[in-house]
């Protein structure tokens, strides 16, 4: 049966925007976070986080520091009761011809391939809109966009809603 789920980004939705972000001392979870994924997996959704991370492309850090990152924060989400169903990153630099790289869907459409998600049913919560991007192309029409620092055009976005956290976004998925 196919499930539903939220899809989101990391640096920026869930964490403080660190450029380059690979060591758990400069981890910052955004405030909200924990509440906001309480409440979608009391809604039935399952999470998937979906992060472009070109800071391995670029040599600032390695595989391996990006999964002992990711290893350590989904152990927080444990702590709090929620439970990630995935996290799946694109290593490439913004130049490259992948198809994971956001605005690329590929990391999306693996997930709903590999989970039968029924991407009509699932969000996408990003801060850039290559997010969006990226989730529209999957089949995701639902999606908000978090105002985390990054200047994002509003009457220009294909978001159905800008908030200024991912705290808000409880009022909007019900």
């Amino acid at each position: 049966m196919p499930i539903k789920t939220i899809f989101l980004d990391r640096d920026g939705v869930i964490n403080k925007e660190v450029q380059y972000l690979h060591k758990i001392e400069n981890f910052e979870f955004i405030d909200g976070i924990f509440d906001a994924c309480l409440h979608f997996q009391k809604l039935g959704y399952k999470i998937i986080i979906v992060s472009n991370q070109s800071g391995i492309a670029r040599g600032y850090y390695t595989e391996i520091d990006y999964q002992v990152l990711t290893k350590w924060m989904l152990c927080e989400f444990k702590n709090q009761g929620i439970t990630i169903l995935d996290a799946l990153h694109c290593p490439h630099d913004p130049d490259s011809r992948c198809n994971c790289r956001k605005p690329m869907p590929g990391m999306l459409l693996k997930s709903k391939n590999n989970f039968n998600i029924n991407m009509d049913l699932s969000w996408m919560i990003g801060d850039k809109e290559i997010d969006i991007i990226a989730a529209n192309a999957a089949g995701i029409k639902k999606s908000i966009l978090v105002r985390s620092g990054h200047r994002i055009d509003e009457p220009k976005s294909n978001a159905m809603f800008v908030l200024d956290s991912i705290k808000e976004s409880t009022k909007i998925i019900t």
